[in-house]
């Protein structure tokens, strides 16, 4: 038995004690779930139905994590990767799983998310799947440290389960084929040119309309179906254009209902939502605290001849101060970061009390524990929506639609 490193937890296993175990689940972390006697075992790589053979490496108080070492009895939805760093890299959790599987799991995972959650009975809509599985992020952005006497000089990205050491990454099947294409003289310019960055530095390329750009301050554009939008190429940007028109197309439709006249987009960036949708509504506003988005968007408003579309800056403790919509003839687009709403932003949003709330996240778990904020004041969950834009990895995006009954307007 190997030794075990400094700080390791003594529990239910020795480290790197080698077990087998029957897998039953897959979590949103992309790990099998298995139990030994009762006590739980997580193990990366490994899918539902196999049976394994892993390497423990730590304890938790009620759990345990392995390493799968050897697949005895594979699932009928095992598959190759088609990347040789998979399992390596830690930029994809499912190459393994063919995309069928992957889209039930994922819809599985956030209808468990629901149930645990949520009080009431809320079905999960099948997760709808991106058009093209592979090659189609249009963001990508390896990072590397400074190259030390005796180690290789790695461009890419983080490696599975480790904090800082980096995979060498020469091509990403997730990323366009024009990205890829790109990405050798990119990597070789940093290797020419290394001592002119900042140690673990990051370097972009983004697939745009103007081809593959890696000057940060650059601006870009990006077109969704009509609508064209300008921003700076670092900003935020949803990164799969394939699947982006369905999801923008939802939330339009999910936006519209009897009596609803005007279009509120809170947390707007550079105005995907308010310039799709709030075209086919009486006015728009989008809400955002960065002034230079609000720049972007107002010129993206003007570039695509919208006149009822505005933008606007809102201090974060007085977001609805200057909206003048009638609460019970407006909806509101929600698209938090990660870690969800604010307490301060939700207390503001019920304050105001619209009629239907169209909810995107890309964090299921946050807008759960947001969720159940919206059913205590009066708000009906009305559809639950994922989208994959990120397929052979964890990460779903869901959309949820609210409504305020009339007799809490």
């Amino acid at each position: 038995m190997a030794k075990a490193p400094r700080g390791f937890r003594e529990g239910k296993f020795q480290y790197h004690e080698e077990v087998e175990l029957q897998v039953d689940n897959l979590t949103n972390l992309g790990q099998g779930v298995g139990r030994i006697e009762g006590w739980v075992v997580m193990v990366n790589f490994a899918l539902p139905s196999e049976r394994v053979r892993a390497r423990i490496f730590r304890n938790h108080a009620n759990f345990s994590d392995a390493d799968l070492l050897e697949v005895l009895d594979a699932s009928p939805e095992r598959i190759e990767p088609r990347c040789e760093l998979f399992g390596t890299c830690g930029g994809c959790q499912y190459q393994n799983l063919n995309y069928a599987a992957q889209l039930k799991y994922k819809t599985q995972q956030v209808q468990e998310l629901v149930d645990r959650q949520l009080e009431g009975n809320h079905q999960v809509l099948p997760a709808v799947g991106s058009p093209q599985p592979y090659g189609y992020r249009s963001k990508l952005t390896p990072h590397f440290h400074k190259p030390r006497a005796g180690r290789d000089f790695r461009i890419g990205f983080l490696e599975a389960g480790r904090r800082r050491r980096l995979v060498d990454v020469e091509r990403c099947p997730i990323a366009t084929e024009a990205i890829n294409e790109a990405l050798p003289k990119v990597r070789q310019g940093v290797i020419e040119n290394f001592k002119n960055y900042k140690n673990g530095a990051t370097v972009l390329l983004r697939d745009v309309e103007e081809g593959v750009i890696t000057d940060y301050q650059a601006i870009v554009t990006e077109v969704v179906e009509d609508v064209v939008f300008r921003f700076k190429a670092s900003e935020f940007f949803q990164n799969n254009p394939f699947i982006l028109p369905r999801l923008a197309e939802h939330v339009l439709t999910e936006s519209q209902a009897d009596g609803i006249r005007y279009f509120l987009d809170t947390y707007c960036g550079s105005g995907l939502f308010a310039l799709y949708a709030g075209r086919y509504f009486e006015k728009a506003i989008g809400i955002e605290i960065s002034e230079r988005s609000v720049e972007y968007a107002n010129s993206n408003a003007q570039l695509n001849g919208l006149e009822n579309c505005h933008f606007q800056v809102g201090d974060s403790a007085s977001l609805f101060e200057h909206v003048d919509f009638p609460k019970e003839e407006t909806v509101v687009i929600v698209d938090p970061p990660r870690k969800g709403c604010s307490l301060e932003f939700l207390d503001q949003l019920f304050a105001y009390g619209p009629a239907r709330v169209v909810y995107v996240s890309c964090n299921p778990g946050t807008q759960m524990r947001d969720l159940s904020r919206f059913l205590s004041t009066g708000y009906t969950i009305k559809k639950l929506q994922p989208f994959d834009l990120f397929p052979q990895t964890r990460h779903i995006e869901n959309v949820a639609t609210l409504e305020r009954s009339r007799n809490e307007m």
